[in-house]
């Protein structure tokens, strides 16, 4: 992309948000409960969860177009729960991107520095500045039919940064692309935000998307956040076993917690086997001894031979179920002696032969690797599932 020196000055104001206590009530139903949550001045925030739970009515409470029905929402310091969108310094991108068909590319990004009596000299020049930083110099006179997908959304992007906003909203805005650009978009959103230096409030159901883009990202529930943090906090220390379970793959096994020995606790899982935990990865919300320990797929080794791991690795026996060749890797479903099926990730580096379908296999993962959580009775929704 062509630097554009003026672009992050221009956008220079930059903003904290603040939800106190934010709730949200359609007939009788709850969709935000309770909402605190704090944004950082210039970073990338994402609000992650499946449909229904809650994370498009928060941003759209932010933007104003929704009234909250109890808490408060203060931008850059100020309170503005009721203020309408047009007092907000906030722009959104939609889903639709909502771009004016009838307008060329110009007009379509010149559109709010019209109607805030910008001079034509100047609405030129940012018009060009803008169209620089996402990428799409030249692209003045183009009739919004004759873009691809990709190029209506930076035009869509280009429209809302154009006004120099506190803070940008996104609503989904990769939905309608497809899994290729989708990803292109991806490294080239958050690059955009990095050169701009303004607060981007992010609302997605797709965890690669919040993983790949964001500073720090919650995963919402039925209104409520469940986990916080850098994408790899909350990736490698789940909070709650749905987050374990929406956010990438987890393999969770039932289990009781036996003895704490400093660092370690061990913990019996279902069918006798030991496993330890890191002791500071115990859930802090955990009363009685039944948990659920996890590990993620890609970090399981696999053996066809008998391992001796020592005491810096967990270790379960099984046999292979399925095996399936995914290109970079393989993947494997065992079944442990106790029942438990367990996934593997393995990384294709051509050293041995992949255990095959049928085959007694050893599955060994540091120490360290192992999580906990407490164990829930609610199960994952069938929209969850496949959201996840």
């Amino acid at each position: 992309m062509t630097d554009v020196d003026s672009i992050p000055q221009a956008i220079g104001v930059k903003v904290n948000v603040r939800l106190e206590n934010v709730t949200k009530i359609f007939d009788g139903a709850t969709a935000v409960d309770n909402l605190n949550l704090d944004i950082n001045e210039g970073e990338f925030f994402s609000l992650l969860g499946p449909s229904g739970c809650g994370k498009t009515t928060t941003l759209r409470m932010i933007g104003g177009f929704e009234e909250p029905s109890g808490g408060r929402i203060i931008l850059g310091g100020q309170d503005v729960t009721y203020r309408a969108p047009f007092h907000r310094d906030v722009n959104t991108v939609f889903q639709s991107y909502a771009l004016f068909p009838h307008l060329d590319v110009y007009e379509n990004i010149a559109f709010g520095l019209r109607r805030k009596k910008f001079d034509k000299s100047v609405v030129r020049i940012k018009v060009g500045e803008i169209l620089d930083v996402v990428d799409l110099p030249g692209f003045e006179k183009r009739r919004v039919s004759q873009l691809s997908g990709g190029q209506q959304q930076r035009i869509a992007l280009a429209r809302a940064l154009v006004n120099e906003p506190a803070l940008l909203l996104l609503d989904e805005p990769m939905s309608a692309l497809d899994a290729k650009l989708r990803h292109q978009m991806q490294i080239e959103l958050k690059a955009i935000q990095h050169r701009v230096g303004i607060t981007f409030l992010y609302v997605t159901h797709d965890q690669e998307e919040a993983m790949t883009m964001s500073d720090r990202l919650v995963v919402m529930r039925h209104g409520c956040i469940e986990g916080e943090g850098s994408p790899r906090d909350v990736y490698d220390n789940p909070a709650t076993e749905f987050v374990a379970s929406f956010l990438g793959a987890s393999n969770l096994l039932a289990g009781v917690r036996e003895a704490t020995e400093g660092a370690r606790t061990r913990v019996i899982l279902t069918g006798g086997t030991t496993i330890r935990v890191p002791t500071s990865r115990l859930p802090s919300a955990l009363g009685g001894p039944q948990l659920k320990v996890g590990v993620r797929p890609e970090k399981i080794s696999i053996s066809t031979s008998d391992v001796n791991s020592g005491d810096s690795h967990n270790q379960l026996r099984g046999r292979v179920k399925v095996s399936t060749f995914t290109g970079v890797g393989n993947q494997y479903l065992v079944e442990t002696s106790s029942g438990v099926e367990i996934t593997v990730y393995a990384q294709n580096i051509g050293e041995a032969l992949a255990p095959r379908s049928g085959e007694d296999v050893t599955l060994t993962w540091p120490v360290e690797h192992t999580f906990a959580v407490v164990p829930t009775s609610e199960a994952l929704t069938e929209s969850e599932k496949s959201e996840s």
